[in-house]
């Protein structure tokens, strides 16, 4: 009944066609890229303006219902997942370019506007938006945001957060407040850095201002094929070592180009255990000069073929492989669990090949595809839920690399996000102590709890309550308080 009343109060606000109540229409919302969980919302709605999105969220409020944003939908950690008794907002028809600034190195963009299209229309101002996560065809910039996602060219230009210099925001009550601005950087507490990658916990961008890079004045890009992924690994770690720091260094193992050959046809050199893509980018004289020393650490390491685009269209040849690596996958296999540790890059000969034992050990296949420069690893744990126990295995294989990538010093997670997918692992990289710092932080935004309840946290400590070890039930329960 609440998510009646709610849907009741939209309609002074929004339009028929922006409101879904259908169950049969509503299943088009249950999950995002991560298809393993899904929840049907109680209801979705489509704000078409930042006015609107602030007075849906101050409907939710009002009503006590909880809210999930939602961009494209093309996470892979069930962020957007929704809540069965609550509103999808979702972002997608906030689609305009605000403002295209190059003179001011900005662009101003509505959450719904996609990744590629920001460096379209940038281009023949001379500029593009560096930050290209392998959807970036499809991905939102609000989902980006919300996620702080990467992309194969994030080793030399960084993550989301290093391009966001702005935002506008609907706050967890319902306000619209402004973070930062065009400016670099904006005198005191970083609210900015705090919501990029909060993944929607701290409220819903409906503005974002961005850094634009200038084009490079040439780009030159290599394909090594190798034995093996210890060899590629090598020549990666020689690579930086040296000093050299390419816009992107990515690999792929045999299983993972055996899927992009039967996807894409890329044409990778036969036989390969590994390859290794390698772009420079940057002034002429620098960038030949580093292309040469890449070329020399891959033949001392092994290579055994070496190609170097012609052109852009070979170009695209060599990243059309990479690019489509995931969803190339379910030509090999019917299902499969996509995992973004991260690790230091040195690691990664020991870390692949504890990966390959636990495979064998559990009877499933891992095919490795990831930002090696970087150490930002993308197995993909392949199975057949039609097989009884596979699924079950896939998943502690799964938990067991992420448990591989904190024992060397890593992450759980590099541009993916935390989402419900990896809530229970995060215990795994912080204290209880730094869990309940990081909750006072949300709770300070949001106090109801009502912004992507049951997300990134384990076991969500309600605003309120004292921090520290929890002992018997929960006090609010007994109270007849309901949690989300």
């Amino acid at each position: 009944m609440t998510v009646d009343a709610l849907a009741a109060a939209v309609r002074e606000v929004l339009g028929p066609d922006q409101i879904i109540t259908d169950r049969s229409r509503l299943r088009t919302y249950e999950c995002d890229g991560l298809t393993h969980y899904r929840v049907v919302p109680g209801i979705v709605l489509l704000p078409r303006t930042a006015a609107q999105c602030a007075a849906v969220v101050r409907a939710c409020v009002a009503h006590g219902v909880p809210f999930v944003a939602r961009g494209s939908g093309t996470g892979l950690s069930g962020g957007a997942l929704p809540h069965a008794d609550g509103a999808l907002i979702v972002t997608s028809q906030l689609r305009s370019i605000v403002e295209m600034a190059p003179q001011d190195e900005r662009a101003v963009l509505e959450p719904g506007v996609i990744n590629l299209q920001v460096s379209r229309a940038a281009n023949p101002h001379g500029y593009y938006y560096a930050p290209d996560p392998s959807s970036q065809q499809i991905c939102s910039i609000g989902g980006n945001v919300a996620e702080n996602s990467g992309g194969a060219h994030c080793l030399k230009y960084g993550f989301t957060a290093n391009h966001v210099t702005g935002l506008q925001i609907v706050t967890p009550d319902g306000d619209l407040v402004r973070l930062g601005g065009r400016a670099p950087d904006a005198p005191g507490y970083d609210l900015l850095g705090a919501f990029v990658g909060s993944e929607g916990t701290l409220g819903i961008a409906t503005e974002v201002t961005v850094r634009l890079v200038r084009l490079p004045e040439t780009v030159r890009t290599l394909l090594a094929a190798f034995a093996g992924t210890d060899e590629a690994g090598a020549a990666t770690s020689a690579i930086i070592a040296a000093g050299v720091v390419p816009a992107a260094v990515e690999m792929m193992d045999a299983l993972a180009i055996e899927a992009a050959e039967a996807a894409v046809h890329c044409g990778y050199p036969e036989g390969a255990g590994a390859v290794l893509i390698v772009e420079l980018d940057g002034p002429a004289a620098e960038v030949d000069a580093q292309f040469a020393a890449v070329e020399q650490f891959c033949r001392r390491h092994g290579a055994f073929e070496i190609r170097i685009a012609a052109d852009d269209a070979e170009r695209a040849l060599f990243w059309k492989g990479r690019k489509s690596a995931f969803a190339a996958v379910g030509r090999i296999s019917p299902d499969y669990i996509v995992q973004d540790g991260v690790i230091p890059r040195t690691a990664l000969p020991q870390v692949l090949t504890r990966i390959g034992e636990l495979a064998r050990e559990h009877g499933v296949r891992v095919a490795n595809v990831f930002h090696a420069g970087d150490g930002n690893l993308h197995p993909l744990v392949l199975f057949d839920e039609a097989v009884a126990g596979q699924a079950e295995r896939a998943e502690a294989v799964s938990g067991a690399i992420l448990d591989i990538c904190v024992e060397h010093g890593g992450s759980i997670t590099g541009e993916h996000g935390v989402g419900v997918d990896k809530a229970k692992h995060l215990p795994r990289m912080y204290s209880e102590e730094d869990l309940d710092t990081m909750q006072l932080v949300r709770c300070a935004f949001d106090p109801r709890g009502l912004s992507n309840p049951g997300k990134v946290f384990p076991t969500p400590r309600l605003c309120g309550e004292v921090p520290g070890r929890r002992k018997g039930p929960n006090p609010w329960h007994d109270a007849g308080v309901e949690v989300f």
